[in-house]
């Protein structure tokens, strides 16, 4: 396991048991960001970096009974919460690494990433490996919560312009990854990139 890998299960591995206690109003924002995945029922979906497992419930009813959903993290304590609060009733839990997924090629339609690019040890490469798992013309949703600016205040920092999530230079991370973007909103209340994999 890498430093990185390390740091993130130690940083997220903290906060596991509270984490949604902390963040208890993020249930619709969750939703509204799934719909704009535009999934179909009986579709295959991933949640990578699925913490807690809040995306779960809305991925689930969109897919509805014949779909996949699987939730990825690399953080043992989140799934634990995530099977605490029941979430693992929604979709398969896999305790592993987006830079190496044990999925087939072209086996999944869409990704869902909550939060997920500010803690990615290699950007360019694992943004590839989600592009590798989904089919051409499936779909990747990069959401937070809330904006790129009232996260960096909520975190006592100011917006810099080397921010992977400021639209000059996600677009071309995203390109050189096999993503296409097609809509890119950074509000206060929500931040959501979306991007179609090529062919």
């Amino acid at each position: 396991m890498s430093r990185d890998h390390a740091h993130v299960q130690e940083f997220f591995g903290a906060r596991a048991a509270d984490w949604d206690s902390r963040f208890p109003d993020d249930g619709p924002a969750y939703a509204a960001a799934v719909a704009e995945l535009g999934l179909r029922e009986g579709d295959r979906v991933l949640d990578a970096g699925c913490g807690t497992g809040r995306a779960l419930p809305p991925l689930r009813a969109a897919v509805g009974p014949s779909g996949l959903v699987l939730g990825a993290d690399v953080t043992p304590g989140m799934l634990q919460a995530a099977v605490r609060a029941g979430r693992d009733r929604e979709g398969r839990l896999l305790l592993t690494d987006v830079a190496a997924l044990p999925l087939r090629s072209r086996s999944l339609d869409a990704v869902f990433a909550a939060g997920l690019i500010a803690h990615l040890p290699d950007p360019a490469g694992n943004l590839r490996e989600l592009a590798r798992v989904v089919r051409p013309g499936g779909v990747l949703a990069l959401f937070h919560p809330i904006g790129r600016r009232a996260l960096a205040t909520r975190q006592g920092r100011q917006v810099t312009p080397d921010d992977l999530r400021a639209e000059p230079n996600l677009r071309p991370l995203l390109a050189g990854a096999g993503w296409r973007m097609t809509s890119y909103v950074d509000e206060d209340d929500r931040f959501l990139a979306l991007a179609v994999r090529g062919a």
